[in-house]
């Protein structure tokens, strides 16, 4: 029998997002059609360690930043993981890093960011994993679904590196699959509802 899919939720408070290999080509594209005041968003992108990340420039367009340790999240922003530190979100709203050591061979790492998302917020957290080359993202969008949370991979056959969204179709049924253009909608959509 085939899952019902989910709704989408009313209230979302945060928003996660993973992507590596092709993702700044995906994320200018989802980013495309964000209103003033979307939901905060922390994204992790495999970068190299040890070198600057060029990530918040750009997307100069919206409030891009690198995140700091301890920086309260905000409505409107967008919080980019540092090169070389795992980005986590606490449960009062706050972001932390830390530089433990890597998961599935990257440091930051989507899982991690992920996992400390559906412990924080649980069902109040969209998770969105994006294009990219390992498997690294689909225990924590799981981690996410399974605590109530609305999770979105891209298709498959859109994405510049297949492996990372295929990782987690192979773990569990997400709530939605869709094309750029169509998690571009969807987080247009949360935008438009307001925020806490």
């Amino acid at each position: 029998m085939t899952p019902v899919p989910r709704r989408v939720p009313s209230e979302v408070e945060l928003v996660v997002a993973g992507a590596s290999a092709g993702a700044i080509d995906a994320l200018r594209v989802v980013f495309s059609g964000l209103v003033a005041r979307h939901p905060p968003l922390a994204i992790v992108v495999h970068v190299p360690a040890h070198t600057p990340s060029l990530l918040p420039s750009l997307f100069s367009g919206v409030c891009a930043v690198e995140a700091e340790d301890k920086q309260p999240l905000e409505p409107g922003t967008i919080y980019f993981a540092p090169p070389d530190y795992h980005l986590l979100v606490e449960s009062g709203g706050l972001l932390s890093l830390n530089a433990d050591g890597p998961v599935n061979f990257s440091r930051p790492a989507i899982d991690v960011l992920f996992e400390s998302a559906a412990i924080a917020f649980g069902p109040r957290v969209v998770g969105v994993l994006l294009t990219g080359a390992n498997s690294d993202g689909a225990e924590g969008l799981a981690a996410i679904h399974a605590a109530g949370g609305f999770t979105v991979v891209q298709h498959p056959d859109t994405a510049s590196a297949p492996a990372m969204p295929q990782a987690a179709l192979r773990r569990f049924t997400p709530d939605r699959v869709l094309d750029l253009l169509g998690i571009r909608d969807l987080l247009a959509e949360f935008g438009t509802r307001g925020t806490p």
